[in-house]
């Protein structure tokens, strides 16, 4: 810095002032130091502005690794964000969801001396095992989970009842009475609350329940269930819509329909949920369910960030959308 400073001809507290964007600092000046620091090659040196200033400007991160939509888009948001504010990310990947990897993980952070840490956790026992660490920072949970009374960490999702709710609704607002769910997996929290809000949306209006395939996750998955649904659509004894609890399910259906000759929306209907990329150009576009998942980044660095400074901050739902397509269409007469 001292150096920046003699070649500007400016004092070290006008190149701090630049470096931490003061008003204060006039143009010319401004203009002067940057070109000092870029002909030097000028860097902070992050480690000593820790020991000056008692702060790390580290968020920890920790994510089960999981390639799914879901997951990984919430990862790339907050280190998106994080990044923004200035702040420099850690990640942690988890392979094994018990307590003992979770507290391990939370104990490098620890380290590391990070001022916050963000969880994506997904899974029910990941939320479980952060909730059983005492962590001496703020702790951000990204999880579809019910608020728990007395627990330190400061939950944020986006709002999976809500979005359920939409899409159920809008297939009953069209005309359909019977409506199938082809389910997530039951250890993720998102999974759960979309079948749990199918099945309520269904009660409220006295439509009758059927039985939810749990499916999973993949496409893979979803095109072996299409296939057996497939039948009995042609038969007359299926569905005539199809609620998937995430857009992979939904294209393997979409998959397996049209290679049994069963047209969406005309002979069954089908909506996803994420709208993950592309998924307006199935075939047909996919109705879907779009979780704000830049929103959920941004917003998990501000909470955390808040909590930082000293603040309280609530918890929070985001709301999704409903994208209408062309994959849902009233039922035939």
């Amino acid at each position: 810095m001292a150096d920046v400073a003699a070649l500007a001809g400016v004092s070290h507290q006008t190149v701090s002032r630049v470096l931490n964007g003061h008003r204060s600092v006039r143009p010319a000046t401004r203009e002067r130091v940057l070109e000092a620091i870029a002909e030097l090659g000028y860097r902070r040196n992050s480690a000593a502005r820790a020991l000056v200033t008692a702060r790390s400007a580290t968020v920890g991160v920790v994510t089960t690794g999981s390639p799914l939509f879901g997951p990984s888009s919430t990862l790339i948001a907050v280190e998106e964000a994080a990044r923004e504010q200035g702040w420099y990310v850690s990640v942690a990947t988890l392979r094994q969801y018990d307590t003992a990897t979770m507290h391990n993980a939370l104990e490098h952070f620890m380290d590391q001396a990070v001022e916050g840490i963000v969880v994506i956790a997904p899974h029910s026992d990941v939320a479980d095992a952060v909730e059983s660490f005492q962590a001496p920072v703020p702790v951000v949970l990204i999880a579809a989970r019910e608020l728990q009374p007395d627990v330190p960490t400061i939950p944020l999702s986006v709002d999976q009842r809500a979005g359920a709710r939409l899409a159920v609704e809008h297939l009953i607002e069209l005309g359909h009475r019977r409506i199938l769910h082809v389910a997530g997996p039951q250890d993720w929290l998102d999974a759960v609350q979309r079948e749990e809000t199918w099945r309520a949306v269904l009660t409220e209006n006295r439509i009758p329940v059927p039985e939810p395939v749990i499916a999973g996750w993949t496409a893979d998955r979803g095109y072996m269930v299409g296939l057996d649904l497939a039948q009995r659509v042609r038969s007359g004894d299926g569905p005539t819509a199809v609620f998937a609890a995430n857009d992979q399910l939904a294209l393997g259906l979409l998959r397996a329909f049209w290679e049994c000759g069963v047209s969406v929306p005309d002979d069954v209907s089908v909506v996803g949920f994420d709208d993950v990329d592309g998924s307006g150009h199935f075939i047909p576009p996919l109705t879907t369910v779009r979780q704000p998942f830049v929103d959920l980044g941004r917003r998990s660095v501000a909470l955390l960030l808040a909590a930082v400074d000293g603040g309280k901050p609530a918890a929070e739902l985001i709301a999704p959308e409903l994208v209408v397509r062309r994959s849902a269409a009233a039922p035939r007469v």
